[in-house]
């Protein structure tokens, strides 16, 4: 009879990130906030957008709002396009990537954790920023505000929700405490979900900023296929350096013959 291994298998180290991540007792609250919620938030992320890509493809769309007003859009866009577009490669680099990587790339802890929170938090400043400017002009602007869903309100703050626990986690632990190293809890626990072996005692163990952070998070990510961020999915790169719509209106005078005698033009 072959006994059992007693070493993780290659998707269990590379799911852990690191050889000695220990597996904790977990009670049910924290098996369905770090086990069973996030599958759900997952399921409805991608069937979410199957469904809205077979049943509403006239409505995946931004629904531009600059023919109402410009000035602000100018302003506040490209602060949250590319504020979000450094927010969104950090993640990726910090959950997905394991810190055995890095470290056998040659980055020491100390370049990695420096870099990551200086870009991190300028990079949360710009879309915090350009997030409120966007708000404020739907707030402030007659026609953009008329043209703003119950849809579009719930998906701004669960949008400015994450992004203020994120700044606030990263600013609370990292700047003015102590330190936080998430990529020995939190990292293992995201990449085990895609390896189906989350361990919800690394995110039990995590400050409260974090996991009110990842919390809303999964929250985003469940109504994400149903507000207009789905545009995100279509052209992501295009849409930071493509050129804004040109809107053109006509001439009060059309052509060499002078207006005839009539009602006066409104």
């Amino acid at each position: 009879m072959i006994p059992p291994a007693t070493t993780p298998g290659p998707l269990r180290a590379l799911a852990a990130g690191t050889a000695d991540a220990a597996v904790g007792e977990s009670g049910a609250p924290e098996i369905f906030l770090w086990v069973v919620l996030p599958y759900i938030a997952l399921t409805m992320f991608v069937a979410g957008h199957v469904w809205r890509y077979r049943y509403d493809k006239f409505g995946w769309t931004t629904r531009s709002s600059q023919l109402h007003e410009s000035r602000l859009l100018r302003i506040g866009s490209p602060l949250f396009h590319f504020g979000i577009l450094v927010v969104l490669i950090g993640h990726i680099g910090g959950l997905v990537i394991p810190k055995s990587w890095t470290e056998a790339a040659g980055i020491s802890e100390h370049t990695y954790h420096v870099t990551a929170v200086v870009l991190g938090t300028i990079a949360g400043i710009s879309t915090l920023a350009g997030i409120a400017i966007l708000v404020y002009r739907r707030r402030t602007v007659g026609p953009v505000f008329l043209a703003t869903t119950r849809n579009d309100k719930f998906m701004y703050v669960l949008l400015v929700l994450a992004i203020v626990l994120g700044l606030v986690a990263t600013v609370a632990a990292n700047v003015v405490g102590g330190g936080y190293d998430y990529r020995t809890t939190i990292s293992p626990w995201f990449r085990g979900i895609f390896f189906f072996q989350p361990d919800p005692a690394l995110m039990a163990g995590a400050p409260v900023l974090f996991q009110l952070h990842a919390l809303s998070a999964l929250a985003l990510f469940a109504a994400w296929p149903f507000t207009r961020l789905v545009h995100m999915l279509t052209a992501p790169l295009g849409y930071l350096t493509r050129p804004y719509i040109v809107y053109r209106s006509r001439d009060v005078q059309l052509g060499s013959r002078g207006p005839r005698r009539g009602w006066e033009r409104v």
